[in-house]
């Protein structure tokens, strides 16, 4: 149960924060927006609805504060001199982020007609606007840069980058481990690219990040 309250006077305990958050981001994956039930969070996060309730005053609340702690985990950092290099990364970086449990489902959550439009609003600005952004900026760095032809269609080419991960999700097709470099080397070459030589099919690793 809460260990500290402000009506004690004490600081407000950051661990059952976290412990909320976290399983109330299970129960939005698992359950859907329209079906969370606060009480059953509270009691799974072992402290009192009272105690949530203090924190977040209702249901779009504490959804909208799980969405935005999506959206704290730094981005693969990524080498804007070499685009294709940057764009495996990228894909991979990605690749991690959606594998974590509950990050598919999520998305699922968030095209359902029952999620609070407010709530796929902040989503979409909070987790899929910057990995689009991302993305984006690495075709267009390719673009100037020459290794992509002038003319190369990146309006199109944008949701291919992440879209083909959720295809083969929705047809229960196995993801092959080298699906970041396999799916950039079919983007780059389909916008005019050819693959720079000595490019090494799977980029180090590096930190998990954002479904989106």
């Amino acid at each position: 149960m809460e260990s500290a309250s402000r009506g004690s006077g004490r600081a407000r305990d950051s661990a059952i924060d976290a412990r909320i958050l976290a399983v109330a981001g299970r129960h939005l994956a698992r359950d859907g927006y329209a079906a969370m039930s606060l009480a059953a969070v509270a009691q799974e996060a072992g402290t009192t609805r009272q105690a949530l309730y203090r924190r977040w005053p209702g249901k779009a609340e504490l959804a909208a504060a799980v969405v935005a702690a999506l959206g704290e985990e730094e981005p693969a950092d990524l080498a804007a001199d070499n685009p294709f290099t940057a764009l495996v990364a990228e894909l991979s970086d990605f690749q991690r982020g959606v594998s974590k449990p509950g990050r598919l489902s999520l998305v699922g959550t968030m095209l359902q007609d029952t999620t609070d439009p407010d709530l796929r609003s902040r989503y979409r600005s909070r987790v899929i606007a910057p990995r689009r952004a991302r993305l984006l900026a690495t075709l267009e760095s390719a673009r100037r840069q020459g290794h992509l032809a002038p003319d190369a269609d990146l309006e199109i080419a944008l949701p291919m980058c992440t879209g083909a991960w959720y295809g083969r999700e929705l047809a229960g097709a196995p993801v092959p481990a080298d699906w970041p470099y396999r799916t950039a080397s079919l983007i780059w070459r389909a916008l005019g690219g050819t693959i720079p030589p000595g490019t090494p099919p799977t980029p180090e690793p590096g930190p998990a990040a954002n479904a989106g």
